[in-house]
């Protein structure tokens, strides 16, 4: 016999309808609400039948598919962004140099992809003459002379380089004009539309011709910059950091007027002894200041002093060009490739720039010294002189024409000492 089941009834009808019975479920059994619905609990079911969590309990929380589906679709559109950035970036900067290539190199912009060797490389000495002129600064007469003179001298074997400065007074004897300062050359080469085999042509090859004539040194490139070229340089990479380090406790001042901009009273520089950070016109103003105005202190050797800086300037904005905060900038490098490109002339070839690059960064600053020909090895090399119409000069401390010491000095720097071995 089964057992007897508790079942409650209870009677439903409606008006005209005959009594029946309804079956109420047990205390264990859901009751379904019918088409599909969820079910309540059995009647008396425990709290967590309902969905109310106990209390101390930790509720599940899990996410939605479809949040988790967005947040990747977030991140892979981030992804790509960043992607593109780079991607512009990247054609923003090789835009740049290619452009700028163009102007500056000679070549095609194929030969951009080779590594070509540099001239005397093989020999092992790179000897490139830089010079800058004020061409750019309508305002400046004789903006064509080369005031700024350098020979730079790249070691390809041991990774060194020296700087040595040649000074605008120097009175040479230039070819088809006579005897006349130095920085002369580059404008009677450029009116003569100078052309000789073995130079560049114009001006630059005229200053070539001079300069290794009296310095018995090879010329293998020449660069040719002006007053925008370093300020533009010096601001595309934020600036440059120059220690001062005059004999003047003061530091360095020249009250000139400042023409380039245009401001009619200086001072053209002020600036204590230490480490300044400079702009592009306080460099440039830096490069230009010889100390030869009233009230100047810290240029007691007016013009080499004036040298001197401009090493010190150009130590400088190789360091910063090189740096990775310029190196992986886009909008930096692009800038200071557009300072190049519009101001720079030079006869490197486009097949050559990746090697020349190469080789600067090869260089660090503390393998490059810095040489002045009026303090070589203590000793200066050149003497005051006045010129048959009166201007004053500089000549070889030897004499006229006599440049052996100089010469001298200048083999020793190219043809360093090698480490002698032993059996």
């Amino acid at each position: 016999m089964e057992p007897q089941k508790d079942t409650q009834y209870y009677h439903s009808y409606r008006p005209g309808d005959k009594p029946r019975q309804t079956e109420l479920p047990t205390a264990h059994e859901a009751v379904s609400l019918g088409g599909g619905q969820a079910s309540f609990p059995a009647l008396g079911a425990t709290l967590p039948a309902y969905g109310v969590p106990l209390a101390g309990a930790q509720p599940q929380v899990q996410a939605a598919p479809h949040t988790r589906r967005s947040v990747k679709k977030w991140l892979k559109r981030i992804l790509i962004s960043i992607l593109i950035i780079v991607l512009l970036a990247g054609v923003y900067v090789g835009a740049k140099f290619l452009i700028n290539a163009s102007k500056t190199f000679g070549g095609n912009l194929f030969g951009l992809v080779q590594n070509d060797k540099l001239e005397g490389e093989d020999q092992g000495r790179v000897n490139i003459l830089l010079a800058g002129n004020s061409a750019d600064d309508a305002g400046h007469a004789g903006g064509d002379l080369t005031d700024s003179i350098m020979l730079i001298s790249l070691n390809t074997k041991d990774k060194t380089a020296f700087v040595v400065s040649i000074p605008r007074d120097l009175w040479v004897d230039i070819p088809g004009h006579g005897y006349s300062k130095i920085n002369a050359a580059y404008v009677y080469g450029k009116s003569d539309k100078f052309s000789q085999s073995g130079y560049a042509v114009g001006g630059m090859g005229l200053l070539e011709k001079v300069v290794e004539q009296n310095f018995d040194v090879t010329i293998n490139y020449y660069a040719l910059v002006n007053y925008t070229a370093l300020r533009q340089a010096v601001d595309a990479v934020g600036g440059v950091d120059v220690t001062i380090k005059s004999s003047d406790p003061r530091g360095l001042y020249d009250p000139s007027a400042d023409y380039s901009t245009r401001k009619p009273y200086g001072p053209l520089v002020k600036l204590t002894n230490g480490v300044h950070t400079l702009n592009g016109q306080q460099a440039l103003n830096l490069a230009r200041a010889r100390g030869d105005a009233y009230g100047s202190y810290g240029y007691a050797q007016s013009d080499f002093t004036r040298t001197a800086n401009q090493r010190l300037l150009l130590a400088a904005l190789k360091d910063k060009a090189t740096s990775a905060g310029v190196a992986t900038n886009p909008v930096r490098l692009g800038s200071l490739l557009d300072s190049i490109g519009n101001n720079v002339q030079t006869d490197f070839k486009t097949t050559e720039v990746r090697r020349l690059v190469t080789l600067s960064q090869q260089i660090p600053s503390s393998s490059i010294t810095s040489v002045s020909l009026n303090s070589a090895n203590g000793k200066n090399l050149l003497a005051s002189y006045r010129t048959y119409n009166g201007q004053s000069a500089l000549v070889p401390a030897a004499g006229v024409d006599d440049y052996s010491d100089i010469t001298a000095y200048l083999d020793k720097l190219l043809t360093p000492p090698t480490a002698s071995t032993s059996n």
